[in-house]
């Protein structure tokens, strides 16, 4: 028996029956040799390697944008000595990124020219694709330690990238808040037409969007709702860069950390706002939110969010690092949310709904 104010032995389990079969190296050998095991054994492997060859395969990505061979090869088929010729990159050099490229499934070679495959195709049509790929080298740099980043042992460049999330460094930068509005514009088209098809505003008057930066969001809903009055609540230096398009816009400065959100809405939107702040940051805003709101008014809550107790290979892996790396948020799960949600006042909740969880998931609560 231990000595009381011992401390007690960590209780430790074995690993599930499943993973103790598969540290057998006899096992991957006999799956080898039965038909009903083997292709499930090559998925396994193949998935294995897919992880150790993940950053070699963005890396490429990341040439290919760079380099401009989508937009090259949407105007017409070419020939690598000729892509060689456009991109200045010795022909021999090219062809192993062009093969790349094809191995990606975004560009195809018929009859010895490159041509856009769909799937290039698309990846040019996706608003934000290219802003975020361009985006990416400021991550790796991040984790070029990954260790010392989980560790917390490094400064990520990533959290003095976004000082717009801090409200009065990026007014020592005049364009600092217009940069960081139009990557989020360019990326957030995706998740405005998302949200707007799993919530409806059919009985809606008035919406506000916190925290909204220019206005994307707040556009995507105007083109829906053309009848919807609509408000637009963010820093004053943000706002000042808002297009007024719509006669029904009324901008309102503000800074939701600091200053109480204004009444009058009766349907509230955060898009992509949580995850970029700490638990005390988001309590305050939710429970400012409550008190703004009407009886019978809604809140939508629309981002990346985690699996939780069912890991998602998107969420938890991109938006969980990058926003480790931002060192002012994290993404949280449904779970989490609601907990945040009931703490600051609010009690019918609906369950998270998702088109594409690697988009935004939306999370929808009324103020009893």
């Amino acid at each position: 028996m231990p000595l009381p104010g011992a401390s007690r032995p960590e209780r430790r389990s074995p690993p599930g029956f499943f993973a103790r079969l598969a540290l057998s190296p006899r096992l991957h050998a006999l799956a080898e040799r039965i038909p009903g095991l083997r292709g499930h054994a090559r998925s396994e492997g193949r998935a294995l390697f897919e992880m150790i060859a993940g950053f070699v395969r963005s890396q490429a990505l990341l040439a290919v944008v760079e380099l401009r061979l989508l937009p090259i090869l949407a105007e017409s088929s070419a020939s690598t000595a000729q892509l060689s010729t456009r991109t200045s990159v010795p022909e021999d050099r090219l062809a192993i990124l062009l093969q790349a490229a094809a191995a990606l499934k975004l560009v195809e070679r018929r009859r010895g020219l490159w041509r856009l495959a769909p799937r290039g195709a698309a990846f040019l049509t996706v608003p934000g694709l290219e802003a975020m790929v361009r985006h990416h080298p400021v991550l790796y740099r991040d984790l070029n330690d990954p260790v010392a980043f989980f560790r917390g042992e490094t400064q990520p460049e990533l959290a003095g990238f976004w000082p717009y999330v801090f409200g009065p460094l990026a007014e020592t930068d005049a364009g600092l808040a217009q940069r960081y509005s139009s990557l989020m514009a360019d990326s957030q088209a995706l998740v405005a037409e998302d949200t707007l098809r799993l919530v409806s505003l059919s009985d809606a008057r008035r919406l506000m969007d916190v925290g909204g930066g220019t206005g994307t969001f707040l556009r995507a809903v105007a083109r829906k709702c053309p009848e919807l009055d609509l408000a637009l609540f963010d820093l004053p230096h943000v706002v000042a860069a808002a297009p007024r398009f719509s006669p029904r816009l009324a901008v309102q400065p503000g800074d939701f950390r600091q200053d109480p959100i204004p009444a009058g809405a009766d349907i509230i939107t955060l898009v992509r706002i949580l995850y970029d702040h700490p638990d005390t940051t988001v309590l305050s805003l939710l429970s400012a939110i409550h008190d703004a709101l009407p009886q019978g008014g809604r809140l939508v809550i629309s981002e990346p969010m985690s699996g939780g107790a069912r890991p998602d290979a998107d969420t938890d892996i991109y938006f969980a690092i990058y926003t480790l790396a931002m060192c002012s948020g994290r993404t949280r799960s449904p779970a989490e949310l609601r907990d945040m949600l009931v703490k600051s006042g609010f009690s019918t909740i609906s369950a998270p709904r998702t088109r594409r969880p690697f988009v935004t998931s939306v999370i929808e609560v009324s103020k009893a």
